[in-house]
């Protein structure tokens, strides 16, 4: 690697894709992050980046010394309320013309702020996937705004599971079952 390519990122892109923008406090986001490269390199992994930000407009009276009197500046104060970075793949030599896709899941907590914008202030929820490259910058995907809403249902502790085909009977069973309920046969890990 040159000295240069330390300060540009490499030819590749990534796109990040969710089925809906508007979810409950407590939902479970399930989406894709989709690598394309166009050059040759190591990456250190891919994940997602979701914040929730908080922005508070305050109006200070501030002495100018120009005007040799005080005047009203206004600031915005900013706080990150939540922040998580799921891992989606680890490290990989990336090629020219390599592409995949790699599904995700992330928690909205249910002791949350929902969405809200107005004058004084407002709290936005965002996500983007992102390429870590060691020793270069990371190559990222457009930030996504998701609309956070309170929840019409109460929030239980049990999570939805997925149903998967037997690899023998193809009956269809829980994905946390370590055998198949109709013929016995053990679950094949997957990775």
């Amino acid at each position: 690697m040159g000295f240069l390519d330390r300060f540009t990122k490499p030819e590749a892109t990534v796109q990040l894709t969710i089925p809906k923008i508007t979810v409950e406090l407590g939902y479970t986001l399930k989406g894709a992050v989709m690598i394309f490269s166009k050059d040759e390199f190591d990456s250190t992994g891919v994940r997602c980046e979701l914040r929730c930000v908080e922005k508070k407009r305050r109006e200070r009276w501030i002495y100018d010394e120009e005007r040799k009197r005080k005047v009203r500046r206004v600031t915005w104060d900013t706080a990150t309320l939540h922040s998580a970075d799921p891992k989606v793949a680890g490290p990989m030599h990336l090629i020219p013309g390599f592409q995949k896709t790699y599904p995700f899941k992330v928690n909205i907590p249910a002791g949350g702020r929902e969405t809200f914008d107005s004058v004084d202030g407002n709290v936005t929820w965002a996500i983007k996937g992102v390429l870590t490259i060691k020793g270069r910058p990371d190559v990222t995907s457009d930030s996504i705004e998701i609309q956070v809403i309170k929840a019409t249902t109460p929030v239980t502790a049990k999570e939805e599971v997925e149903m998967v085909p037997c690899e023998y009977c193809e009956t269809l069973m829980p994905e946390t079952s370590s055998a198949c309920p109709n013929c016995g046969a053990p679950r094949k890990a997957r990775n």
